[in-house]
């Protein structure tokens, strides 16, 4: 299955570069990528070089940029899910996306540049998850349920936070560049912030790719997780930096994108089973297939580009109860 939604989503990713206000032949991208690799060919024509323009700067980031964040939100999302026990999480449950957020926004309402404001987004995250861990292990009491408590406050702080800012933007120009933010997209998503967020989205879905094995012994519970060797306090910890630095980063490119993280994974458990070793990187794969989707509609649908996390929910709400209905099987 994984290898069939990898070729899927290169033919996916092909037709996405073809398509747009500009359009696009695959005979003018074979010649484009073959004059970006071969020294020897002769002069580009006007043309060629306005599709290396559309394509290299425009375009494949973009794509790049769907591709990773479907793919962290849904791979945070399942091992999530498979951590807690709990169909019903998603990568924000512990503050992540509220504390990016607010980031965000204060970076923006000090008149920041984009890219210390992208730093601030993945600092507001960090945060807030630091918050909901701290206020969990100051606690005494169920460990799951303490970090969900922590989570939940954490939320309610940085959301509020994220509000006192916007209360005092500027109206004109700021409020509307801070709400327009949030509501998702990917029109900022260029080559250089692409290539500065491609590590983070590598390294965190292969730190989650490798750690399959204990997030099915952690989906056990606590109690057999230990008799089975587990260090469960440890592996948690990981699993939370891994899914935090993937979440936040999606938010330091392309705002608020929600649902992902909360359907994708359900739908790779009616793909290939409760397995985390093939779950994780199908629900990555799905992930990205799907963010490439929506955000091709989101461009291409109407005069003028739809904010993704309008279309991400829009789609989301009503999936969700079909999907959950027929997950009960992979959850029993």
């Amino acid at each position: 299955m994984p290898w069939a939604l990898a070729a899927l989503l290169l033919v996916a990713a092909v037709w996405s570069l073809t398509v747009g206000n500009y359009p696009i032949s695959l005979a003018d991208q074979w010649h484009c990528l073959l004059a970006a690799w071969d020294p020897s060919a002769p002069p580009a024509t006007d043309r060629a070089r306005l599709v290396g323009v559309v394509l290299g700067d425009i375009r494949a980031p973009r794509l790049a940029a769907a591709v990773l964040i479907g793919a962290a939100l849904s791979a945070s999302g399942a091992a999530y899910q498979s951590m807690f026990v709990n169909p019903l999480v998603s990568p924000g449950l512990l503050g992540v996306l509220a504390g990016a957020s607010f980031g965000t926004a204060l970076g923006m309402l000090a008149g920041l540049p984009w890219t210390l404001v992208q730093g601030c987004a993945f600092a507001g995250g960090i945060a807030a998850v630091g918050l909901a861990l701290g206020l969990a292990r100051v606690s005494r009491g169920d460990r799951l349920l303490l970090l969900v408590l922590g989570g939940v406050i954490s939320t309610a702080l940085f959301t509020a936070l994220l509000a006192a800012v916007k209360y005092v933007a500027d109206p004109t120009n700021q409020l509307p560049a801070i709400t327009y933010w949030l509501m998702g997209g990917l029109s900022r998503a260029d080559r250089g912030t692409v290539l500065q967020a491609a590590p983070l989205f590598v390294l965190g879905l292969a730190g989650l790719f490798l750690s399959s094995r204990q997030l099915d012994l952690l989906s056990l519970g606590d109690e057999q997780a230990r008799s089975l060797g587990l260090s469960v306090g440890a592996v948690r910890l990981w699993l939370i930096v891994l899914s935090t630095v993937l979440s936040a980063a999606t938010v330091s490119i392309a705002g608020l994108v929600g649902w992902v993280g909360l359907i994708i994974p359900h739908a790779g458990r009616l793909l290939v089973g409760p397995s985390n070793r093939r779950l994780l990187p199908t629900a990555a794969l799905l992930g990205g297939l799907y963010l490439l989707l929506v955000d091709d509609i989101s461009r291409l649908a109407f005069a003028v580009e739809i904010p993704l996390g309008i279309l991400t929910a829009l789609a989301g709400i009503p999936f969700f109860p079909l999907v959950l209905r027929h997950s009960r099987r992979t959850w029993g």
